[in-house]
């Protein structure tokens, strides 16, 4: 599940606001496991880009 997360986020980061709604929606769906590594994944890919929306979505989710 978390690489079909991984591809979907490149398919939509075009868009910021599209971008957060799907980073939410994976959040829901992922293992507190997996939601870590997406998060790590996410700022070494996206932070130049959406630093912001990383950090505002992280820290409104709970990853444990």
């Amino acid at each position: 599940m978390l690489e079909y997360v991984k591809t979907i986020l490149l398919k939509v980061s075009f868009d910021g606001t599209l971008f957060e709604k799907e980073l939410r929606k994976a959040l829901r769906t992922l293992v507190p496991d997996e939601a870590g590594q997406l998060k790590a994944w996410c700022y070494q890919q996206f932070a130049k880009l959406y630093r912001r929306v990383l950090n505002r979505v992280f820290r409104q989710v709970s990853l444990t």
